[in-house]
């Protein structure tokens, strides 16, 4: 190769990656600009007292939860006011960007503000001063009559908790209110737990242990097939993963505060989900049992049964209790569960939300809430079939059983790393989707507004929780120039 060649080449090389940096740099600008932008907008003009709910109408008129909800209304059921506060958290994390962190801050008073006296949240929080009467607000004057049910269905206080305490530590436990708060709540849910392990989908008070002896999960000797319209708040339930999700509660409480209680706590829980373990011919679980550790009906199409959906998740959960704890106990129900969920197989490899206890027929509901084995009639606001995820949890389970258990906590890799090209493009389309007010808005519809809604462009929780993670994940890598 001759002299003057050679030096086109040298100068290629040096001009390729100078205007790479530049577009580094110019991205990282743009997507710095955006992401200030969004939080702008969302807490500038959709948050209420710093609180978020689920979807918007474009315009912000129409806004709704699970259900419809006006403007002094937050959700605290994800994806509402802790995800959203979550999604700031992890990019001040990423970013240092003080902004950030306040907007956290300000999603962590909300939900102060809507702690009730049982110590976890209800699904939403209400700030219209009348409607805030309704509730046995900790930070409110002690009233008799006031709705005072802290729910542990849907991740509600489950999320909640995470963020504050997430944030408590990132504050390094210096904020007085978050800090009361997240120890209360953590002192409440391990004095509701149950002697068993278990933990109900909603509390106020802690129960009569007498009322819940420790057994061993069986078949009841009969089981009613009309609904008997029962109060099932108290049942043990593993129903929407309310105790999985619990569990994981615990063992970050354990890591953020070092407080053996919450240890303690986890390791009961999975004595429980051992004992609720059905026995032959169906060893999996049910979504909730009574007292006796009997599977029972719940809302009017969730009979006693065996549970195709749920125990899905209780096996993922005990595959996280060993991965934490190494107790190979955890491991000892999959091999049973696995061999019963592959000969419960539907034709077409899906699971029955719902097996008849002990002659595993599948179990469904007609339009009009009839128990049937047909599945020809079934209303379309609840999965009575569900995907099957048992491949997946058989490998994971043989990976682990392989696993030298030295490797099963093995902290993540902290080497900073460089933005890849499905990132950058990742990246671009969020930054391109943003409008000039700092918004992400979807063509949709609500959801609990009626057929008769206008609304088609809608503002959604999720989107945003989601592109600001991209942002600031992107954020978070190594520069070109570096």
């Amino acid at each position: 190769m001759n002299r003057r060649l050679l030096a086109v080449v040298a100068l290629i090389g040096s001009i390729v990656p100078c205007a790479a940096r530049s577009d580094d740099a110019a991205l990282r600008q743009q997507a710095a600009q955006a992401l200030r932008k969004a939080t702008d907008f969302f807490t500038g003009q959709v948050s209420t007292e710093g609180g978020f709910l689920w979807r918007y109408s474009e315009d912000l008129a129409s806004r709704e939860g699970e259900g419809k909800a006006t403007d002094t209304t937050v959700w605290v059921q994800p994806p509402g006011t802790p995800p959203v506060g979550m999604a700031f958290l992890s990019a001040y994390r990423d970013t240092d960007d003080a902004y950030l962190l306040e907007a956290a801050r300000r999603a962590a008073y909300c939900l102060v503000r809507g702690q009730l006296e049982s110590g976890g949240w209800d699904y939403r929080i209400e700030f219209d001063p009348e409607r805030r009467k309704r509730y046995a607000y900790r930070v409110e004057p002690a009233a008799e009559g006031r709705r005072n049910t802290s729910t542990l269905d849907d991740n509600t206080t489950q999320a909640a908790l995470r963020l504050l305490m997430q944030l408590d530590k990132t504050l390094d436990f210096a904020d007085e209110k978050i800090h009361e708060a997240a120890a209360y709540a953590l002192d409440r849910l391990v004095a509701v737990q149950y002697p068993i392990g278990a933990w109900p989908q909603r509390f106020v008070a802690p129960c009569d242990p007498e009322q819940f002896p420790v057994k061993n999960a069986s078949y009841p000797e009969s089981w009613s097939r009309e609904y008997p319209k029962a109060n099932y708040s108290a049942f043990y339930t593993f129903n929407d993963n309310a105790i999985g999700d619990v569990i994981d509660v615990m063992f970050m409480a354990h890591e953020v505060y070092g407080d053996a209680r919450y240890r303690a706590a986890v390791d009961r829980a999975g004595q429980f989900i051992l004992l609720a373990q059905m026995p032959e011919p169906q060893p999996a679980w049910a979504q909730q049992y009574d007292a006796d550790v009997h599977p029972a009906w719940a809302r009017k199409f969730e009979p006693p049964s065996i549970t195709g959906g749920e125990s899905q998740g209780v096996m993922r959960t005990l595959l996280q209790l060993y991965r934490q704890t190494g107790d190979k106990q955890y491991l000892e129900p999959l091999p049973r569960a696995i061999a019963y969920f592959r000969r419960s197989e539907l034709p077409d490899g899906r699971l029955a939300r719902f097996y008849e206890l002990e002659t595993n027929k599948p179990l469904y509901f007609t339009k009009q809430y009839e128990l049937t084995d047909s599945d020809a009639d079934m209303p379309t606001h609840y999965a009575f079939q569900v995907g099957s995820g048992i491949d997946r949890i058989e490998r994971d389970y043989q990976r682990l059983v392989e696993l030298d258990p030295s490797q099963l906590r093995r902290e993540p890799s902290k080497t900073p790393r460089k933005a890849s090209a499905s990132q950058i493009a990742r990246v671009k389309a969020v930054i391109a989707g943003l409008d000039d007010r700092g918004r992400w808005v979807d063509d949709g519809r609500l959801s609990y507004h009626g057929d008769d809604d206008p609304t088609r462009r809608v503002i959604d929780c999720h989107t945003f929780i989601t592109n600001v993670g991209v942002l600031s994940s992107y954020l978070a890598t190594v520069p070109e120039n570096r």
